[in-house]
């Protein structure tokens, strides 16, 4: 007895209750019959049967009256879902093939209690099956399975509370699933929302004392230009200067002035300014595009792999010799506080360099180098990280196979600048190798904790 049942109740057997017996089996050689419509398991369903294409095959006047079921029969699966159930509660009789179970009672009963009773035994592993291969649900089986027989009078009561009940189910199910899939993607959409927030200047007071953001810049470029002169870096060709006129923005790139009133996606703080990336960077490069020799220790040469998780990570990385790296080395450079940034395949993940030890670059990562004393590289990963610049990483992502986000795009990228880019707060860092990186007025110092 699988559970307590009231005294009024009894336990009965199928096949005390219900005459049953399954359909016709397909059998090509048998050419005797009339053409008539049947259906199979893949046409019944929990409490439905799905009958847009059905199937014929021949059945003789006997096979007819063994195989059709008329309206009111208990029809359960013998193979596939075992145990799945309906009701057939057409007008128009039907066949049926060997995989399905006719049940037709031999009392009064409410069947519709009785297909709950399926549900149910099927929900909690009391209907399985047994066989080797395909499992099924034998004649035999199925006339042995004991079930819970209520007064006439209950089982339309049950059926009829039952029905009351089953929208509040469904709704309850219904707002189950969307708690579901709100846990899932919440703390993403949570992540970017903050992010978004941060980059909109919304996200922690505004100081009156802090420094224009065009200042900043103005600082950038003029050190941009000492450094050109001193022949330590390369001048941009298309350098980007945007500011505002008549309420509107204006970018002098290259010699041409344009409106770009239609970029730029929100308001920022008044001593905010936008700009391109590649405005406030001394160096945009990315690193070798020919494939090197590796060997089995040496140099590590870091590629999207390496990086892809957030984090610089040297222990799957492959090593190429100290003169081959000495040679790359020389354009692309990362060293410690600089930014790396995936460009090929998973494009737009930034990283910041935390090994003072060096390393080299393959063309899928690319290297941001900044004046760290004017630009925080905590803000700035922060505005890699915002769904504007992810945004921007996304649909500048072009190409066929291992799609690239070129150097040129990545430049272009607009982004707001402000005060916080100088900004260094006591704790820059922390880390899962439990160590805090901080800053003094003297300099950065690393602590273990």
């Amino acid at each position: 007895m699988p559970f307590e049942i009231p005294e009024s109740w009894e336990w009965a057997r199928i096949g005390e209750l219900f005459q049953h017996n399954t359909g016709k089996a397909l059998n090509s050689s048998n050419k005797d019959g009339e053409m008539m419509e049947y259906i199979t398991t893949s046409n019944l369903y929990w409490d439905r049967f799905e009958l847009d294409k059905l199937k014929k095959m021949l059945f003789t006047e006997s096979e007819i009256e063994k195989c059709t079921v008329i309206k009111g029969d208990l029809l359960v699966c013998e193979g596939g879902d075992i145990g799945r159930a309906a009701i057939w509660n057409f007008d128009s009789p039907m066949r049926i093939q060997n995989h399905i179970h006719r049940l037709r009672s031999y009392i009064n009963v409410c069947t519709r209690f009785f297909y709950f009773v399926f549900f149910l035994y099927k929900g909690i592993g009391l209907i399985g099956g047994k066989g080797i291969g395909i499992q099924g649900l034998s004649a035999s089986a199925l006339h042995n399975i004991i079930i819970p027989l209520p007064p006439l009078s209950e089982q339309h009561r049950i059926v009829s509370k039952i029905e009351e009940l089953l929208p509040l189910i469904s709704e309850y199910e219904k707002a189950e699933t969307q708690l579901a899939a709100l846990n899932t993607t919440f703390p993403d959409q949570l992540k970017k929302s903050i992010l978004q927030q941060a980059i909109q200047g919304k996200l922690v007071p505004q100081d009156p004392d802090d420094e224009p953001a065009s200042v900043l810049l103005e600082r950038i470029r003029t050190e941009k230009q000492e450094l050109i002169k001193a022949g330590k870096i390369k001048k941009d060709k298309n350098e980007s200067i945007i500011f505002m006129r008549d309420n509107s923005h204006y970018e002098l790139c290259g010699g041409v002035e344009r409106c770009i009133d239609d970029e730029i996606p929100f308001d920022i703080p008044e001593t905010w300014a936008w700009c391109r990336l590649g405005s406030i960077l001394h160096k945009l490069t990315d690193g070798t595009h020919s494939t090197p020799k590796y060997q089995s220790d040496g140099v590590p040469f870091v590629s999207v792999k390496d990086i892809s998780n957030g984090y610089l990570d040297f222990s799957t990385c492959k090593y190429i010799s100290e003169k081959e790296h000495k040679e790359l080395f020389t354009r692309c450079n990362p060293e410690y506080g600089d930014i790396l940034l995936t460009k090929v395949g998973t494009t737009g993940i930034p990283v910041i360099v935390d090994s003072t030890n060096e390393f080299s670059l393959f063309v899928s990562v690319a290297l941001l180098k900044f004046n760290k004393s004017l630009i925080f590289n905590e803000f700035l990963i922060t505005l890699i990280n915002s769904p504007l610049v992810q945004k921007q990483a996304s649909e500048n992502t072009k190409g066929v196979g291992n799609k690239n986000w070129v150097m040129r795009d990545i430049a272009n990228t607009l982004i707001p600048d402000s005060a916080k880019l100088k900004t260094l707060p006591k704790v820059l860092r922390r880390s899962e190798s439990k160590h805090c990186i901080f800053q003094e007025q003297d300099g950065a110092y690393e602590r273990e904790q």
